[in-house]
């Protein structure tokens, strides 16, 4: 007698959806498949750049999923105000707490309670900087909550209260979170197995290693008076890999000294090293 087949990440199921047939077919959905969900004041913003190219393909694929929470449909009074000014004084408004628990509350739905499975993710100016290796960890994940600010900010309380993480994009501000959660899922989404097509590539890029990408080259071997190195046509793969390796740290150490340093401290040289390069 046959066993009966193991749990497997290849079943697909059906998602229901609200947005018209017309606009929108049924999208098998991976089991087991990544997901973001996103309280946003914009769910139209959704998917966005994110439901082109590669990711858009992934997406329609089931290999993740992209679910939109509409903010203001837990607002109060007629006019589903979610908002009020700022205690103490001062300009703007701030996005109250138990209107942003009650959409946490339904974002929680049938996720993991451990902020490790499923980080629950505020987009902050005030946060830690997003980098590489932030997106490998959300890539481990079953999936994320992404909260996208607006006006002045979000109540203290609700974030210690659902021990939400702050994360960064630049030293800068937005006028709200979406741009900023659009490319967080991007940059996590393409670390998911089968996205990309070639995990390789992923591994070459930049950051990988703490250190930014060598130059890329391709046809025609002349242009405009440039050439292509004649390393890179040699088809001599070693010395080809050694080229960009020390095309890669160069750049790295002109450019981003911080990310040099934690190169030289990830393998034990020193920052200050006068090697060729």
């Amino acid at each position: 007698m046959s066993q009966p087949p193991s749990r497997s990440h290849g079943r697909l199921s059906i998602s229901p959806s609200l947005r018209p047939r017309d606009l929108m077919s049924d999208v098998p959905s991976v089991k087991g498949a990544w997901e973001a969900k996103i309280v946003t004041l914009f769910p139209e913003a959704f998917p966005g750049t994110l439901g082109l190219s590669l990711t858009g393909k992934a997406l329609n694929e089931g290999l993740w999923r992209l679910t939109p929470i509409d903010l203001r449909t837990f607002g109060e009074g007629k006019h589903r105000n979610v908002d009020d000014t700022p205690a103490g004084g001062g300009a703007g408004m701030v996005l109250r707490p138990d209107i942003v628990d009650r959409a946490l509350r339904v974002a929680r739905g049938g996720t993991p309670t451990d902020p490790a499975d499923w980080p629950v993710i505020y987009l902050s100016p005030r946060g830690r900087p997003f980098d590489q290796a932030t997106a490998q960890r959300l890539s481990r994940t079953r999936g994320i909550t992404l909260l996208c600010g607006r006006f002045e900010g979000v109540d203290q309380r609700v974030l210690d209260a659902h021990q939400v993480e702050e994360i960064s994009l630049g030293d800068y501000v937005l006028t709200g979170g979406e741009i900023a959660a659009q490319a967080l899922i991007d940059a996590t989404v393409r670390l998911i197995p089968r996205v990309l097509g070639n995990q390789a590539s992923t591994e070459e890029e930049s950051f990988s290693d703490h250190l930014l990408e060598h130059p890329q080259y391709t046809k025609p071997a002349s242009w405009a008076g440039r050439d292509i190195p004649d390393i890179l046509l040699s088809g001599h793969h070693g010395k080809i890999a050694d080229w960009r390796r020390a095309m890669a740290e160069r750049l790295t150490k002109e450019r981003r000294p911080d990310l040099w340093r934690a190169f030289c401290a990830a393998h034990g040289r020193d920052p200050n090293e006068d090697r060729e390069l």
